[in-house]
């Protein structure tokens, strides 16, 4: 079913990076969510009032938040495709992470009110009437939203979409809530126990609330601006690693502007005695490969390196030790050996992981130490920078 939604409503599916197909994917996953999660609320709707049923009525209008989301979904999606223009030049694609927000603070609202109705029926218990309809209806329900799981995530997965993904795991979870209404169901058919009704819709409106307080965390991390993922980061490296001639690189900053608008500067480690000019091509040719292949704009530093002086190598190698040794998380760049008449100045920056919890006065004091020990007219000069695509491990 999946596959023949996506070849009747999208118009080139193999080219998911394109933004108009993107775009087509997000509009008809929003729209197979809305229709579904509307029948299924009209049909619980219709059996939690013909019998009594808060828990069943409870979610009823989890679906009815459901809906809603797949509305602010499409909204989002449909705002998010908009071209650049002079006052946003970086394009409109974080409208998804603002629809996904939206949708988060609607679902925390729905769960306050659904949690305040059921505190009373367990306060309150009636008699709730049991019918082989309310369980056609759950069972239903708990088939659909299987189906729209699998449906969000091979659609989120497609397209790189955090909202769509976090939208499958939550018609799982919608599997889960549908299943604890079904046994309360049958439960107080067999029991006589009423109050079940209520504590049951009491635990489907907590389900809601941790479920939208954990979308409204996920929705406002990115637009926090939040470090990039070890799997891009990986990429990024190894790409530029594999180019003929780069000795290493440094200073990864990655900016999202939304899903599929990502731009990342660093600095590529290349030797000093190479041409400038042959150094500058290839610096364009990363550049442009980046972009041609992963829709990535990438601005690159060239940082010379001299590879001519051993002692500068040989040091590097010590620190670089050094420093794992003291903690594997720290690093350092731009490591320069300057000779004067009195002292020679070793200069290099020291890069500490985002959230660094250690004594840094007590780090540099070991560092300056240190390359004391290997001579004693080195004068160390550290400038201290921080990652902004690794988290300290503590």
């Amino acid at each position: 079913m999946t596959q023949l939604l996506i070849r009747l409503f999208i118009r080139h599916p193999d080219n998911p990076q394109d933004p108009h197909t993107r775009a087509a994917y997000g509009n008809l996953a929003s729209i197979v969510g809305m229709v579904c999660n509307v029948l299924l609320c009209l049909g619980k709707l219709a059996v939690g009032t013909l019998f009594g049923s808060i828990a069943i009525m409870a979610d009823a209008l989890n679906n009815l938040s459901d809906a809603s989301s797949n509305i602010v979904s499409l909204v989002g999606f449909k705002l998010a495709s908009r071209a650049p223009d002079a006052e946003h030049p970086f394009g409109h694609a974080r409208y998804e992470y603002l629809a996904g927000l939206v949708v988060s603070v609607t679902v925390l609202g729905i769960g306050f009110s659904l949690l305040k109705e059921s505190v009373v029926k367990v306060l309150h218990p009636t008699a709730v009437q049991f019918s082989l309809m309310t369980v056609a209806v759950l069972v239903a329900s708990i088939l659909v939203k299987l189906w729209m799981s699998g449906f969000n995530r091979t659609v989120g997965r497609t397209i790189g979409s955090e909202t769509l993904i976090a939208t499958a795991a939550d018609s799982r979870n919608d599997v889960l809530s549908t299943g604890a209404v079904l046994i309360a169901t049958i439960l107080c058919h067999l029991t006589g126990w009423n109050i079940l009704d209520g504590l049951m819709g009491v635990g489907v409106a907590v389900f809601i609330l941790i479920s939208g307080w954990g979308l409204v965390m996920d929705t406002l991390s990115p637009l926090l601006g939040e470090r990039p993922s070890d799997d891009l980061v990986d990429h990024i490296e190894q790409t530029v690693m594999s180019y003929p001639g780069v000795l290493g690189m440094h200073d990864l900053m990655v900016h999202d502007y939304g899903p599929g608008h990502q731009f990342a500067s660093l600095h590529v480690e290349l030797p000093a005695e190479q041409d400038p000019l042959d150094a500058h091509d290839l610096i364009d040719n990363i550049e442009r490969n980046f972009m041609k292949n992963d829709h990535l704009m990438v601005t690159i530093h060239y940082d010379p390196i001299v590879t001519s002086d051993a002692a500068v190598g040989v040091l590097r190698t010590r620190l670089t030790e050094k420093l794992r040794q003291l903690d594997p998380a720290l690093s350092l760049h731009d490591l320069r050996i300057v000779p004067g008449k009195t002292h020679t100045n070793v200069l290099f920056d020291l890069v500490l992981p985002a959230g660094y919890a250690g004594d840094k006065v007590e780090l540099l004091t070991q560092m300056e130490q240190f390359i004391k020990e290997q001579d004693p007219t080195y004068n160390c000069i550290i400038k201290v920078e921080q990652s902004y695509t690794a988290a300290h491990q503590s």
